[in-house]
């Protein structure tokens, strides 16, 4: 793409010292690692979807840079709700000055509000909770089961909410996703608001099995043939934005395979980067550097380590933009 090829000019010219640089590094060695045939994890926690990172995570699916996702279920389903809502979303760019009081107006309208950006209920999370809620109930009745990333992959595939797309499908992540048909993990997905949703019906008796939407222990054990799978040739790379679950689920499959399995010809990580805000040392897994990763047996001493310590949704498109670039 001819603007990829700007941007990492642009890049390579002026980032040469700190972050910046650290950048350089982490995209030149995504580049190089793809190059080999190796494939790439995209682990993304936070809420990227509602950022509109689709758009340029979109693009890097449909160009074989990314093969296989791990994400919050907020970041599942907020990819969807912009999808077919766009138009709806109001954003709020002096959030920072909101009372209490104007946050309780905002709750009036039905939106839901995540940093400068409000979700609209009815538009969005009421018209996916009624295609899905179909869906549900229709394996339900059949004693199917799926994931929750194969409901959704369903209901795309059905076309039920194409006459409701806001935006170009080319700038869904998910859309481009099922189309190439890649694996996603979801851990935690019942901390979302379509798993609150599901609860809900489960309590409610509309759906009477709950297991009806499979679970995370059942992801685990998916990503971990998977993994072993993908690795018997080539490497896996592990490209992190963010932290908590929606990176540490996934990257756990190594030590899980080598050391409670005792697989001990199962691969490490092949590359690692992560994207993160996390100040380093408060104790927390976002703000961990990579090389802690070396003791829990999840990367390798030769393994390529990138740490770029800033804001996701600026620093994540210009990388992905330098790896797209020819």
């Amino acid at each position: 793409m001819k603007d990829s090829n700007t941007i990492r000019k642009f890049i390579k010219h002026h980032y040469r010292h700190f972050n910046s640089a650290a950048l350089v590094d982490a995209a030149e060695g995504y580049r190089t690692f793809i190059k080999k045939g190796n494939r790439m994890l995209l682990a993304m926690a936070g809420a990227m979807s509602t950022a509109e990172m689709g758009i340029s995570i979109a693009e890097m699916i449909r160009r074989g840079k990314v093969h296989a996702i791990s994400c919050t279920g907020a970041n599942l389903e907020e990819d969807i709700y912009n999808l077919v809502a766009h138009d709806h979303y109001v954003r709020v760019p002096e959030y920072r000055q909101l009372t209490p009081a104007d946050e309780v107006k905002l709750l009036k309208r039905h939106l839901n509000r995540v940093t400068d950006t409000c979700i609209p209920e009815e538009a969005a999370i009421r018209r996916i909770e009624a295609a899905l809620l179909d869906a549900w109930t229709s394996a339900d009745r059949k004693g199917e089961r799926y994931f929750p990333h194969e409901f959704l992959y369903r209901i795309l595939r059905s076309g039920k909410l194409k006459k409701h797309y806001q935006i170009d499908p080319k700038n869904s992540w998910m859309v481009a996703a099922c189309e190439k048909n890649i694996p996603i993990f979801v851990p935690g997905w019942e901390d979302s608001t379509c798993g609150n949703i599901f609860a809900s019906h489960v309590i409610a008796g509309t759906i009477r099995n709950v297991h009806t939407v499979r679970s995370g222990i059942e992801y685990m054990t998916v990503i971990a043939k998977w993994y072993e799978a993908q690795t018997k040739r080539k490497q896996m790379g592990f490209f992190q934005i963010g932290g908590g679950i929606a990176g540490d689920f996934p990257i756990c499959v190594v030590p899980m395979l080598r050391q409670d399995l005792e697989r001990h010809d199962i691969p490490l990580w092949g590359y690692f980067c992560q994207i993160s805000d996390s100040t380093t040392s408060y104790g927390s897994y976002s703000g961990a550097v990579p090389n802690e990763k070396i003791t829990w047996e999840k990367l390798d001493v030769k393994t390529p380590r990138f740490i770029v310590e800033s804001d996701a949704t600026i620093v994540a498109p210009l990388i992905f933009a330098y790896v797209l670039a020819k």
